[in-house]
C-alpha cells in the first residue's frame, strides 16, 4: 500500500479534547477503507504565519499512513466538510519515519532548555546581597 504523511490545521478555538475526536474520526475514516494509521503527532496550538479564515493560530496535527488512495481521499472529503479544520495537505512518501518529528524534536529541545534555565536561574540568590545594597 502507498504511504503518506497527512498534516491538517483545526482552529484555534477549538478545545484539545475536539481534536483529539477529529483525530479518532479520521483514523476510522482510514481504517474502515482499509488502511491504518502508523503514527500521530499532536503539535499542539501553532501561530500561523498569515491569517487563514479570520484565524492568526491553529491546532496541527500529523498522521503516518498506509492506506490506499481512496481511503485518503475519502478523509480529505470529510476534511473539506468540517468546518474545524483550515487547511490540510497530504505527501505521498517512499518511507515513514519512525523516529519523532522535527517538530516534536524542536519541543523536547525548547522543554529542556526552559527547565535548565529555571534551574539555573532559580538557585542563585540564596544569601548574597544584590547589587543595590550595602552592606
Amino acid at each position: 500500500m502507498p504511504l503518506y504523511e497527512h498534516i491538517f490545521m483545526a482552529r484555534q478555538d477549538v478545545t484539545p479534547q475536539q481534536v483529539e475526536a477529529m483525530v479518532d474520526q479520521y483514523k476510522g475514516v482510514i481504517e474502515q477503507n482499509g488502511g491504518s494509521v502508523d503514527k500521530t503527532e499532536m503539535w499542539g496550538v501553532k501561530s500561523l504565519a498569515y491569517r487563514i479564515k479570520k484565524n492568526r493560530k491553529a491546532h496541527f496535527t500529523m498522521f503516518n499512513l498506509n492506506a490506499p488512495a481512496p481511503a485518503v481521499a475519502e478523509m480529505e472529503r470529510q476534511m473539506r466538510i468540517n468546518e474545524d479544520i483550515l487547511r490540510f495537505m497530504t505527501i505521498k512518501v517512499e518511507e515513514l519515519e519512525t523516529e519523532p518529528s522535527v517538530m516534536m524534536q524542536k519541543r523536547d529541545r525548547d522543554e529542556r532548555k526552559d527547565r535548565e534555565r529555571r534551574e539555573r536561574d532559580g538557585g542563585g540568590f540564596e544569601g548574597g546581597s544584590s547589587e543595590g545594597e550595602e552592606a
